[in-house]
């Protein structure tokens, strides 16, 4: 059938039967991303199979990773520079409707990841199968990229499955399990993985017959007078998450589905048309950079063996407790231990909540609960490759603490801190092994947040720093390694903009006034509510380590909330009170005039910092600033960072703003070292080559 045809992308079979197995097998890769050399070779195929009409058609991956990652992203970005986009989606529209107008029944057989326009080859199917295996996740991520699925995602997705389930898929971008996708409807069946090909055989000589009901939800979610009245629904339910302006995809993309009518060839146009017009927008450009950083830190503790079997966490509060719960989640043996077992049982009973979200089955939740163990008496120190100090943030404490747990290490075990803001040189001074003492810095909420500051210091082994990275790497964090000065990057450049706040707080201007100025830059949570979140005591540990480093002062009153038990959603009560793990937040006059300045007072003390944070070597370069802030604090994504930010609106002019504040609100605004720095003229999105 395909005699003097040669692939370098997909694998043919022909069997006894007429049925003609395509193996997608991505050449020089470990995972299939399509590429456009992958597309035209499968539109080779399919013209063949469109003339041969054999009995049936299976495509599925030789990958063990899974079916496919989705599309190209490097291809894409160079797509975008050179004003094809259009070209190139159209492209893979006319290759997957030509398999979806094949004569014959064709199957998917889906296995691991199938994502992005993996998904939309197998929609591009008569019917799909894939592998009852917690491995299988089925998702149309691309609004995370800024744009939304063009190669018929959109078109064919609403109509398999009825508009209000498929647009969530969309909108949100999570991925699916097999089990929910069989649910919806966007697979037809499911088989144990070993058993898929032999599976996929049979639904493609037995079809199954789509449920009547469904069938109907399909059509009549879909018709005109359905999309006019859904549409404005959706739209103001996605209004109430973003910002249009900030995020114009998920807009864009409810715009494409309530025009699109009853023809495929209409609706492919329309999404075309505006994928290619959302490729070109700052947001998209920004968050492919934001993929390919993440990328970038998901690849620095790669190839490597950590070496790390047990970890030992001493300090059983929130950090600490919540770190040795991921840990144990992950499947490290984990020793956690304090002073009492009334300080550790609270840990112990939300790592328990934790592994019944995430793991789900008894079995799994049984044994995540068996990996985590109450140690009071700190004897796993002795048999741990990794022991992390959580303790309050005292360097006195700290290093007592340490000279009780190093003369245990037997060879080359790791001692980590915690710490937030104290700098690794005033915690290592009596230490017998500095070499292989550093910091992993973790966020809270520990579970959510996916970065983690590996903090150097001069005297660190670059092999144990390259264990710590590793080991972030198989806990499924972000790692990112900073210099060990004060508050490190994220608390070093967080907290001007924290400190500004409160100060405005205490001038008079209303806590909503200001979260809400945030938010409308993008921040995703306000600097008062996120004060109260991270607590209040906490802000104030931070802020006197770091207050003299900044040349900045603690805002009088946290002292005396504080000590009347206010320190925020932990106790109820801080800056706002909270009901139920929320804030509420008070009425605002409607007369009240705020200060056109606001938004610069708080987002350039920020801005200012990542600049000097980038002149003191913190980090190894701009990118990973910028990763670190965004993937740290939340920095408003589709401004892809700090100094992202400063490329876009130029530096010049935020350093004569800046010099503006200077003038008439003090020092603290003064211009610090580094804006003359070239980095800052730069494209960020040359990143991407």
């Amino acid at each position: 059938m395909f005699e003097g045809l040669r692939f370098n992308h997909w694998k043919t079979n022909l069997d006894d039967s007429g049925i003609v197995t395509l193996t997608l097998d991505r050449a020089s890769s470990s995972v299939n991303a399509i590429s456009r050399e992958v597309l035209d070779e499968l539109g080779q195929i399919v013209e063949r199979l469109a003339i041969e009409r054999p009995a049936g058609v299976i495509i599925h991956s030789a990958k063990a990773s899974g079916f496919a990652v989705g599309a190209d992203i490097k291809e894409f970005v160079g797509y975008a520079k050179h004003g094809t986009v259009l070209e190139n989606i159209q492209n893979g529209q006319r290759v997957y409707e030509s398999l979806a107008r094949l004569p014959c029944p064709t199957v998917a057989a889906v296995h691991g990841a199938c994502m992005g326009g993996g998904t939309e080859l197998i929609l591009a199917c008569r019917q799909r199968i894939a592998a009852d295996d917690e491995k299988t996740r089925i998702g149309l991520p691309e609004v995370m990229l800024g744009i939304h699925p063009g190669w018929g995602g959109s078109a064919r997705l609403p109509r398999l499955i009825g508009a209000p389930d498929a647009l969530p898929v969309m909108l949100t971008g999570k991925p699916l399990s097999a089990k929910r996708a069989l649910a919806l409807g966007v697979v037809d069946r499911t088989a144990r993985l070993d058993e898929l090909l032999t599976e996929a055989k049979h639904l493609l000589r037995r079809p199954i017959t789509r449920p009547f009901v469904r069938r109907t939800k399909a059509w009549a979610t879909n018709t005109w007078l359905a999309r006019q009245i859904l549409a404005p629904m959706v739209l103001k339910q996605t209004a109430a998450k973003v910002r249009k302006e900030h995020y114009p995809a998920p807009f864009a993309l409810i715009d494409v589905w309530k025009r699109g009518g009853g023809d495929i060839r209409q609706r492919l146009k329309l999404e075309a048309l505006s994928v290619s017009k959302l490729a070109q927008t700052p947001t998209a450009q920004n968050l492919i950079r934001i993929f390919f950083l993440q990328e970038r830190l998901k690849g620095a503790g790669g190839g490597i063996d950590p070496a790390i079997k047990h970890v030992h966490v001493v300090g059983a509060g929130v950090m600490g407790g919540d770190i040795a719960a991921w840990a144990a989640l992950k499947g490290f043996d984990v020793t956690l231990q304090d002073r009492e077992m009334k300080y550790v049982q609270p840990a112990l009973d939300r790592a328990r909540k934790l592994y019944e979200k995430k793991l789900k089955t008894p079995e799994k939740i049984e044994a995540a609960t068996r990996r985590l163990r109450a140690d009071v008496e700190g004897k796993g120190v002795a048999d741990a490759d990794l022991a992390i100090e959580a303790i309050y943030e005292n360097a006195e404490a700290k290093e007592a603490l340490y000279a009780t747990i190093e003369p245990q290490f037997q060879a080359d075990e790791i001692l980590a801190t915690n710490t937030s803001s104290i700098p690794l040189d005033e915690l290592r001074g009596k230490l017998a092994a500095p070499q292989r003492f550093l910091g992993l810095h973790f966020f809270n909420p520990v579970a959510q947040m996916p970065l983690v500051e590996v903090v150097r210091h001069e005297r660190l082994d670059p092999a144990i720093e390259k264990r710590a990275l590793a080991f972030c790497k198989a806990i499924g964090k972000l790692p990112v390694a900073v210099k060990g000065t004060p508050g490190f990057l994220v608390n070093r450049i967080l907290m001007p903009y924290l400190l500004e706040a409160m100060r405005l707080y205490n001038e008079g201007v209303p806590g909503p006034v200001l979260d809400k100025v945030a938010t409308k830059f993008g921040m995703p949570m306000g600097p008062i509510e996120l004060a109260d979140t991270v607590g209040l005591d906490v802000c104030a540990s931070v802020g006197k380590e770091l207050a003299p480093f900044l040349g900045l002062e603690l805002p009088p009153g946290l002292e005396d909330k504080m000590e009347a038990g206010k320190r925020g959603k932990k106790d109820g009560q801080g800056l706002y009170v909270w009901h139920e793990g929320k804030p509420q937040k008070p009425e605002v006059d409607p007369d009240y005039a705020a200060s056109p300045d606001l938004q610069d007072r708080m987002v350039l003390s920020m801005v200012n910092e990542a600049v000097a944070c980038l002149a003191d070597g913190v980090v190894d370069d701009a990118d990973l600033l910028d990763a670190g802030v965004i993937f740290g604090t939340g920095f408003a994504p589709f401004r892809g960072g700090p100094i992202q930010y400063i490329r876009s609106e130029g530096a010049a002019k935020l350093k004569t703003r800046l010099e503006a504040l200077a003038a008439q609100y003090g020092e603290r605004f003064t211009p610090k070292p580094g804006w003359d720095n070239p980095v800052l003229a730069q494209s960020g999105f040359e990143l991407a080559d």
